[in-house]
C-alpha cells in the first residue's frame, strides 16, 4: 500500500519536472549535447560507421578455412526391370578448403577495410562539426531576432507616444491633421515591422528544432548570451597560426588523407590479380546403396579422404588485371586531389572568417558612433517637435535613423561574434558562448 501510495506521489513529481525541463532556456552546450543524440544524419552517418566494422569482420575471416557438409540421397525406381525395381543411394561428405596463398589480396583488403573504419568514424566526426556550426548560426540568428524584436517593441511604444502626442497638439491648434495621420502611419509600420520580426523569429526557431529533431509542440526558448564590446573588438591570432592549427582539428582533411592510403591498398588488391593463387583442399566422404550390404559395413567401405593443392596461374585475363590497375592509380591521384582541394577550402574559409571578422569591427566601432550620434539627433528633434521648430518629416528621419543605427549595431556585434568563434572552432575544434 505504501508503494502505491508513494508512486501517485511520484507521479505528479515527475510531470512537473518534465513540464520544467521542456520550458526551460537551452544552453548552446545543451544544443550540442542534444543534437549528438537525436540529430538524424548523425545517426545515419554513425550507422555507415557500424556497417564499416562488419566488412573489416568479414575481411579478417578471408583467413580462416571453409567447412561444409553435403548430403545427397537419390531414389530410382525402375518398374519393368527383372531384379530390383526400386534403388537407394546416399552419399555424405565433408569438405575443407583454404587458400593458402592469393598474391597479398587478403592482407590488402584487411587492411583497406580496418582504414575504412577509420574513415567513416572521421565522417562521423566532420558531421558533428558542420552540426556544431549549424547549430552556432542557427543559435545566434535566434537570439539576434529576439533583440531585433525588442528594438521594433520599443519602437512602436514611442511611436504611439508620438502619436499620442501630435494628437493633443493637433487638438490644441498646432499641428496639422496631416502631421498626425503621418505619426499614426509611422506607428502601423513599427507595428508592421515587429511582426515580420517576430516572424522571423519563429522560422528561425523552426530551423533550429529541425537541427534538434525536436517536434512540433516543443516551446524552445535559449538562453541569452552577453557579450562585451572588448569581446568584439579583441585582435585576432595571426592568421597564418590559425591556418596551422586548422589544419590539425579538420576531421575531413584527417579522412581523406586516410582516403589516399586507402587507393594505395586498392592499387596492391588490383595487382594481386597477376600473382599465382594457392588453395589447400581436404574431405572426407561415404555412401550407401540399398540394395545392397549392410548399412555398416558399407559406410565403412565406401569411407574415402583426400587432400589436395591447387595452383592458378594468371596467364591472360583479357586486360582486366590491368584495368583494374589502372583505375586505382586513378582513385589515387583523385584522392591526392581531394585533399589538396580540402586544404585551399579550409585555407578560404580561414581567410574568409578573418576578411569578415575584420569588416564587422570596424562595422560594429562605426556603428556604435552612429548610434550615439543619432540618439542625440532624435533626442534634440523631439524636443525641437514639442516646441513647434521642425515637422513631422524631420522627427520620422530622427526616429527612423535611430531604429537603423539601433540595427545596424545589434547585426555588426552578432556578425563580428559569429565569425570569432568560427575562427575559435577552426584553431580548437571547440565553441564556447
Amino acid at each position: 500500500m505504501m508503494n502505491h501510495r508513494i508512486i501517485r506521489l511520484c507521479i505528479p513529481a515527475l510531470i512537473a519536472w518534465s513540464i520544467s525541463a521542456a520550458a526551460e532556456e537551452w544552453t548552446f552546450r545543451q544544443c550540442v549535447d542534444y543534437a549528438r543524440t537525436n540529430n538524424i544524419s548523425l545517426q545515419q552517418s554513425r550507422l555507415v560507421g557500424e556497417t564499416a566494422g562488419l566488412s573489416l569482420e568479414e575481411a579478417k575471416t578471408q583467413w580462416e578455412p571453409t567447412l561444409d557438409f553435403t548430403t545427397r540421397h537419390t531414389v530410382g525406381n525402375s518398374p519393368w526391370s527383372e531384379s530390383d525395381k526400386n534403388t537407394y543411394n546416399g552419399t555424405i561428405g565433408f569438405n575443407a578448403a583454404w587458400t593458402a596463398y592469393d598474391g597479398g589480396a587478403r592482407s590488402a583488403q584487411i587492411k583497406r577495410s580496418r582504414l575504412d573504419t577509420q574513415i567513416a568514424s572521421l565522417e562521423t566526426d566532420d558531421v558533428m562539426r558542420t552540426l556544431e556550426t549549424d547549430l552556432l548560426r542557427a543559435y545566434l540568428n535566434i537570439l539576434y531576432c529576439k533583440e531585433s524584436i525588442e528594438i521594433y517593441r520599443e519602437a512602436v511604444k514611442l511611436s504611439d507616444a508620438q502619436a499620442e502626442r501630435c494628437r493633443q497638439l493637433m487638438e490644441a491648434g498646432r499641428v496639422s491633421r496631416v502631421d498626425y495621420a503621418q505619426l499614426q502611419a509611422q506607428a502601423e509600420q513599427q507595428r508592421y515591422n515587429l511582426s515580420n520580426a517576430t516572424g522571423t523569429y519563429d522560422t528561425r526557431r523552426m530551423e533550429l528544432k529541425r537541427l534538434l529533431e525536436l517536434g512540433i509542440d516543443t516551446d524552445l526558448r535559449l538562453a541569452p548570451v552577453v557579450w562585451t564590446d572588448s569581446q568584439v573588438t579583441d585582435s585576432l591570432p595571426p592568421i597564418a597560426e590559425s591556418y596551422t592549427l586548422a589544419l590539425h582539428t579538420d576531421k575531413k582533411l584527417e579522412a581523406l588523407r586516410l582516403q589516399r592510403d586507402a587507393t594505395a591498398l586498392d592499387v596492391d588488391i588490383a595487382n594481386a590479380q597477376r600473382r599465382p593463387n594457392i588453395a589447400i583442399t581436404a574431405g572426407v566422404g561415404t555412401n550407401y546403396f540399398a540394395p545392397g550390404e549392410a548399412v555398416g559395413t558399407q559406410l565403412k567401405q565406401s569411407l574415402n579422404e583426400q587432400i589436395g593443392v591447387a595452383l592458378s596461374l594468371p596467364i591472360t585475363d583479357g586486360k582486366k588485371a590491368k584495368t583494374a590497375i589502372t583505375k586505382a592509380k586513378i582513385q589515387q591521384l583523385n584522392a591526392a586531389l581531394d585533399e589538396e582541394a580540402r586544404r585551399n577550402d579550409i585555407a578560404q574559409n580561414v581567410e574568409a572568417a578573418y576578411i569578415d571578422l575584420r569588416a564587422t569591427q570596424s562595422r560594429f566601432a562605426a556603428a556604435k558612433e552612429q548610434l550615439e550620434s543619432a540618439r542625440l539627433s532624435a533626442e534634440l528633434v523631439d524636443e525641437q517637435f514639442s516646441l513647434g521648430l521642425v515637422n513631422t518629416v524631420e522627427l520620422l528621419t530622427a526616429h527612423n535613423n535611430l531604429i537603423e543605427a539601433q540595427h545596424t549595431l545589434l547585426q555588426a556585434r552578432f556578425m563580428a561574434m559569429l565569425d570569432r568563434k568560427l575562427i575559435e572552432f577552426y584553431r580548437t575544434a571547440e565553441i564556447n558562448l
